[in-house]
């Protein structure tokens, strides 16, 4: 830092830049690269009643509930992990003493990459971003104490999904709950991860077979699961824009659908059961109008593409995260006031389920002092801001409808690009969606360094203030406390019966059959997450993209 820079940051906040005209700007934009007029008049929309509608009706841009919030509020969904089982038990029971109304599972590295805790590719990321989970051991600590008939979760995991799923299940038929009962999400995006966030493991071919074996199983046996949560989140934590990442979130939706339909399923058995996830970033009105052009366009591909008939095929249920990508080092407590106007985006916007950053996430997985403060946000929104009174309050905004609009149309734009490329796997393999997202990234990054986009405290507003923040530490001393464990069931179990179904799980995975069941058995088995991943790495293969720039 130059000696005129320290004199500016220690004399306090800094000047507005001539960029920013004394602190209105000269560009206006969404980070779409949407031109925002200086006002909108009821000629901005086409048909009011055509395009927008009621709460609860067809094309559902209000939200899918004719009574929104009033009837229920969305589930507060905390993501927690970090560390060992237990430890992260005890952090789940920690928020749900305080509020929280459903669990989210974060899993270390290892385990999302498919390795057991002691492997050696394993090394040195024992716990650091997620619990790790090696066996059917580990995830029966995870959720001790807690009736999962009795409370929703969500795990987000992707190529192992399938395993890890296994090992919930096993978990609750052990607690005695009944199938039936059981409710929650699988991440098992695997598209997605093509994209953006790069957790693959196996080739396309393989992975797609996985989740659909999953949304078959769900279909005949657990009434109440959702076995995809297509993920947005990810695809804008990479550096898209806002239509960037509702155009290749649905078209995956849109993919995923088609390869279910081939597998032989009924559209209305398994549509009802898919979920989405999407960010929630700090462009309030851009991220509103995201969620309302998203459930319009699902509608309208699900009834006039795929032909389905039960109105609940057609609803586009999602859950919220606020965006970690925003959060900065820099003036720490400002996270606070982004993810409260983000959550309050997602909320305005119609979520089902909502998941708030604690501010510190720049820095390490949250501490519960900042879980906590995060928890309350989504708390202080719905009880004390009137927000959930009446539903879909934006509704009717000249603004946000002709956005939405707009966030519709560029939809489709992308879809027919899409389509012109041969579909979604051919599009990922010629890396298409990366570049896509990579060329955004670049010009939001301009913008920023132009100072044409202003982050407080980062390009604008600085200071030199030191930090002063409590963060969490994960216990390095956990690791041995978990190898030994691992080590453990390995000797206890019944090593001949877990050779013979891993066995039978390569036959089945050399075949055609749903995978779900050989999965159950060698789980049940105490069977370890490499175990199983080695058998689908031997029969599957792994990926290894040909594209590049």
């Amino acid at each position: 830092m130059s000696p005129a820079d320290k004199q500016q940051n220690q004399s306090g906040p800094s000047s507005p830049s001539p960029s920013t005209n004394g602190g209105t700007k000269s560009v206006f934009k969404t980070p779409s690269q949407i031109e925002v007029e200086q006002t909108y008049t009821p000629e901005s929309l086409a048909d009011y009643s055509t395009d927008v509608g009621l709460p609860g009706q067809y094309p559902y841009v209000r939200g899918i509930h004719p009574a929104g919030y009033r009837s229920r509020l969305w589930t507060m969904r905390m993501f927690a992990g970090f560390g060992r089982p237990e430890e992260t038990n005890e952090r789940f029971k920690f928020l749900l003493g305080n509020g929280q109304t459903g669990l989210s599972v974060a899993f270390d590295m290892p385990s999302l990459y498919g390795y057991d805790t002691d492997d050696t590719r394993a090394a040195g990321e024992f716990g650091k971003c997620g619990v790790a989970v090696s066996s059917l051991a580990d995830m029966e600590a995870l959720f001790d104490g807690i009736p999962l008939d009795q409370v929703t979760t969500s795990m987000t995991i992707n190529a192992p999904a399938a395993i890890i799923w296994a090992m919930y299940i096993a978990v609750a038929q052990k607690q005695g709950a009944s199938l039936d009962n059981l409710g929650g999400t699988i991440q098992n995006d695997i598209l997605k991860e093509y994209i953006a966030q790069n957790e693959y493991i196996f080739p396309p071919a393989p992975s797609m077979r996985l989740v659909v074996d999953t949304v078959e199983f769900a279909t005949n046996h657990l009434p109440k699961w959702n076995p995809i949560s297509i993920s947005g989140y990810h695809i804008r934590e990479a550096g898209s824009t806002a239509i960037q990442e509702l155009a290749f979130t649905l078209a995956d939706g849109f993919e995923y659908v088609r390869h279910t339909l081939d597998r032989g399923l009924n559209v209305d058995q398994f549509a009802p059961k898919l979920s989405f996830f999407f960010n929630a970033h700090n462009n309030l009105f851009e991220e509103i109008a995201k969620f309302r052009a998203a459930r319009k366009i699902w509608a309208q591909e699900m009834q006039e593409t795929f032909h389905a008939q039960n109105p609940r095929s057609h609803t586009l249920r999602f859950h919220a995260q606020t965006s970690g990508a925003s959060l900065t080092a820099q003036q720490p407590d400002n996270n606070v006031v982004r993810v409260s106007l983000q959550a309050l985006a997602a909320v305005l916007g119609g979520c089902q389920s909502l998941h708030t950053n604690g501010k510190d996430e720049a820095w390490a997985l949250p501490s519960a002092e900042a879980a906590l403060q995060a928890l309350r946000t989504q708390q202080i929104i719905a009880h004390e801001t009137g927000v959930t009174d009446t539903v879909d309050p934006m509704g009717g905004s000249y603004f946000l409808e002709t956005l939405t609009n707009q966030m519709e149309s560029a939809g489709y734009d992308y879809f027919r690009r899409i389509e012109d490329l041969g579909g979604v796997i051919p599009s990922l393999e010629t890396g298409y969606f990366q570049r896509e997202i990579a060329d955004a990234a670049y010009v939001y990054q301009q913008e920023e360094d132009r100072k044409e986009r202003i982050t407080v405290g980062v390009n604008e507003y600085v200071s030199d203030e030191a930090l002063d923040i409590n963060l969490l530490k994960v216990d390095r001393a956990g690791e041995k406390i978990q190898i030994d464990r691992l080590n453990q069931v390995r000797r206890q179990r019944d090593n001949r019966d877990v050779a013979e179904k891993l066995r039978a799980l390569e036959q089945a995975a050399q075949g055609s059959d749903n995978l779900m069941q050989p999965l159950l058995d060698a789980v049940n088995a105490y069977a370890t997450l490499t175990e199983m991943m080695d058998v689908f790495r031997n029969v599957f293969g792994e990926y290894n993209p040909a594209w590049g720039y």
